[in-house]
C-alpha cells in the first residue's frame, strides 16, 4: 500500500507542496473562463470581508496546530534525553556495589542501549516498540532485584536505582506513545477541508490582471500547503523525515565503551 511517509523528504514535499499549489494556481483561470470577469467582480466587495474573517480562523487553527506539534517533538527530545541521563545514572550507582552484581548491572545496561539505539528507534518509525528493548529493560530491572542489601547504605543505594529505574522507564513510555503521531485524524481533516475552503474562496474574486490573481492565489496556496508540509514531517517525532535522533543515548554508550 502506498504511504507518503515513505518517501524521501523532496517527494514528499512535490506531492504535498508543489503539486497542491500548481493545482491551486489553476482555479482562478478556470473560474473565470466558466464564469467571466464581469460575473464575478461583484463579489469582490462582500467577498472580501467574509475571506477575511475566514483567513483569520483558518490561521488560528493552523497555527495552533503548529505549535502544538512543535512543543510535542521538542517532549520527544526532552524524553530521550532523560531516558539517557537516567541510564548514565544508574552506571554511576552501580559503583557502590559489589564486584560481581556491578558487573551484571553494566552489562545489562548496555545490552538495553544497544537495543533500544539499535533496534527501537527503527521500529518507532511505525510508532511500535522493540521486544528485545522491553526484555532488555526486564532484564535490568531482574538485575536491580536481584541485589541483597547489606546494611542501611545499601538500602538507599537500591532505592536510589530503583528510582532511576522508574525514571527511565517513563522516559521510554512517553517517547513510545509520542511516536504514534500528535495530529489525530480529525483535526488533519479540519486543516485539509480548511485549507480547500480558503484557497477556493480566492477563485471567486475579480481582478482585472488575471495573472496578478493567478500569483496570490498560488502565493497563499503554497504558504498554507508549506506550514502543513511543517506539520507532516514533524508529526512523528521518531518518523522518517524530520526525527530526533538517539544521540544522548549513543554518547552514554561510547562512555561506557
Amino acid at each position: 500500500m502506498f504511504d507518503i511517509a515513505d518517501l524521501p523528504l523532496w517527494g514528499a514535499g512535490l506531492l504535498l507542496v508543489i503539486l497542491p499549489t500548481a493545482l491551486a494556481a489553476l482555479g482562478p483561470v478556470i473560474v473565470r473562463r466558466r464564469f467571466g470577469f464581469e460575473r464575478i467582480k461583484p463579489n469582490n466587495e462582500v467577498a472580501g470581508f467574509k475571506f477575511a474573517v475566514l483567513g483569520v480562523i483558518y490561521a488560528v487553527v493552523l497555527a495552533f496546530t503548529v505549535i502544538v506539534v512543535w512543543e510535542r517533538f521538542a517532549d520527544a527530545e526532552h524524553a530521550a534525553s532523560n531516558e539517557a541521563a537516567a541510564v548514565a545514572t544508574l552506571y554511576r550507582l552501580s559503583d557502590g556495589l559489589p564486584q560481581t552484581p556491578r558487573a551484571d548491572l553494566r552489562t545489562k545496561l548496555h545490552d538495553y542501549l544497544k537495543a533500544a539505539v539499535g533496534q527501537e528507534w527503527q521500529t518507532m518509525e511505525r510508532g511500535n516498540e522493540s521486544p528485545a528493548a522491553q526484555a532488555a529493560l526486564s532484564a535490568l530491572f531482574g538485575s536491580v532485584l536481584a541485589i541483597e542489601p547489606q546494611d542501611n547504605a545499601d538500602t538507599v543505594l537500591l532505592k536510589s536505582m530503583f528510582d532511576e529505574l522508574t525514571l527511565l522507564t517513563q522516559a521510554r513510555r512517553e517517547r513510545i506513545v509520542l511516536s504514534n503521531g500528535i495530529v489525530p485524524a480529525l483535526l488533519w481533516t479540519v486543516l485539509i477541508v480548511g485549507a480547500i475552503i480558503t484557497i477556493g474562496f480566492t477563485f471567486f474574486f475579480g481582478a482585472q490582471n488575471l495573472l496578478a490573481q493567478v500569483l496570490m492565489t498560488a502565493m497563499l496556496a503554497l504558504l498554507i500547503f508549506m506550514t502543513m508540509f511543517v506539520i507532516f514531517a514533524t508529526d512523528y517525532p521518531f518518523g522518517r523525515h524530520i526525527r530526533v535522533q538517539p544521540e544522548s543515548l549513543v554518547r552514554v554508550m561510547d562512555d561506557f565503551e
